[in-house]
C-alpha cells in the first residue's frame, strides 16, 4: 500500500501544484517549512544508510569516482549552457544551476532498483554525492553563475551543513545503534520524505503562481533538456569507458536525478522565489521520466549486453 502510494508521486506533486496555483493562499502561510521539511527528508534519507554504505564506494571506486565527476561537470555545466542558449535571467539562470549542482535524489535509487541496476552502488554513489555536495554545490554555483548575481557561498555552506550533513549523518548514527527499531519505520520513511517534497513543491509554486504563468513553460524547456542530458550522458559515457549495463544504468540515474528540492530550498533561502522555479519542476519532471525509463529497462535486463 505505501510503495503504491509513493510510486504515484509525480501524481500527487501535479495534484497538489495544481491546488497551490489555484489557492496559493492555503501554502504561502508555509513558507517558513520548507527548509524544516528538507531537513526533515535529509533526516530520512540518513534513517536508511549505514557504514555498509560508505564502505562500498572502496569496493565500487572506479565506478563510483566516474559517477561523482559526471554528477558535478555534466549537470552543472549543461544548466549553465541551457540557461544562456534560452537567454534566461540571473534569477532563473542560479536556480537552474543549482538543479545541476547539487547531488543526486533519493528517487535514483528506486528507479535504479526498478530498472535492474547496481542498487548497492546507486545508494553509494547518491550518500557520497550528497556529503560532497555541501562544499561543491557552493563552489559551482558561485563559479559558473557568480558573475550574473552575488553568491553567498558562506551562508550556503552553512546552511548545507544544518539541511544536509547534521541530519544525514545523524540518521545514520541512529539507524547504526538503534537499528532493529529503525527496521519497523522504514516501510514508512519514503512515505514520509514523499509527503515533504510534495508539500514543498506546492509552497513554491504557490510564490511564484504569477511567475509560472510568464516564464513557466519556458523553465520546464529548460528542465526536460537538463534532465535529458543527465540521463544520456551518464549512460553513454559511462558505456563507452567500458562499465558493464547495470552499472551504466547506475550512473544514469545517479547523474540524470537531481536532489531538486534541495536546490529549490536554497533558491527560496538565498535568491528569489522565481529561481525556485527549476528546481520545483524538476522535482516533477525527472519522477516521470525516470519511471518511463526504468520501466523500459525493466522490460530489457541487458545482461547480454557489453
Amino acid at each position: 500500500m505505501i510503495a503504491t502510494i509513493t510510486n504515484l508521486f509525480p501524481i500527487w506533486a501535479i495534484a497538489l501544484s495544481v491546488l497551490a496555483f489555484l489557492q496559493p493562499s492555503l501554502f504561502i502561510a508555509l513558507k517558513a517549512y520548507i527548509v524544516p521539511l528538507l531537513t526533515l527528508i535529509m533526516l530520512a534519507m540518513g534513517l536508511t544508510l549505514t557504514a555498509k554504505d560508505f564502505a562500498q564506494v572502496s569496493k565500487n571506486r572506479k565506478a563510483v569516482t566516474v559517477g561523482v565527476i559526471l554528477q558535478f561537470t555534466v549537470m552543472p555545466i549543461v544548466a549553465l549552457a541551457i540557461a544562456l542558449l534560452l537567454n534566461f535571467d540571473a534569477n532563473l539562470t542560479v536556480g537552474l544551476v543549482l538543479v545541476g549542482a547539487v547531488a543526486g535524489g533519493t528517487s535514483s535509487n528506486v528507479m535504479c532498483f526498478l530498472a535492474k541496476g547496481d542498487v548497492a552502488l546507486s545508494i553509494s554513489m547518491t550518500a557520497i554525492s550528497t556529503l560532497l555536495s555541501v562544499i561543491f554545490t557552493p563552489l559551482l554555483v558561485e563559479l559558473l553563475a557568480g558573475k550574473a548575481i552575488d553568491i553567498p557561498v558562506t551562508g550556503m555552506i552553512i546552511s548545507l551543513v544544518k539541511i544536509v550533513l547534521i541530519p544525514v549523518i545523524l540518521g545514520v548514527v541512529i539507524n547504526t545503534f538503534l537499528h532493529k527499531p529503525i527496521t519497523f519505520i522504514a516501510p514508512i520513511l519514503p512515505l514520509v520524505s514523499m509527503a515533504a517534497i510534495v508539500v514543498i513543491i506546492a509552497i513554491v509554486v504557490a510564490l511564484n503562481v504569477d511567475n509560472l504563468v510568464t516564464v513557466g513553460p519556458m523553465v520546464a524547456i529548460a528542465v526536460i533538456l537538463h534532465n535529458s542530458f543527465g540521463l544520456l550522458a551518464g549512460y553513454f559515457i559511462t558505456k563507452k569507458l567500458g562499465f558493464e549495463e547495470r552499472v551504466c544504468r547506475t550512473i544514469a540515474f545517479e547523474v540524470g536525478l537531481q536532489n531538486s528540492g534541495l536546490a529549490a530550498a536554497l533558491a527560496m533561502k538565498f535568491f528569489a522565489p522565481t529561481a525556485a522555479i527549476a528546481g520545483t519542476i524538476f522535482s516533477v519532471w525527472h519522477n516521470i521520466s525516470g519511471s518511463l525509463l526504468a520501466g523500459y529497462w525493466s522490460r530489457n535486463s541487458g545482461e547480454d549486453k557489453a
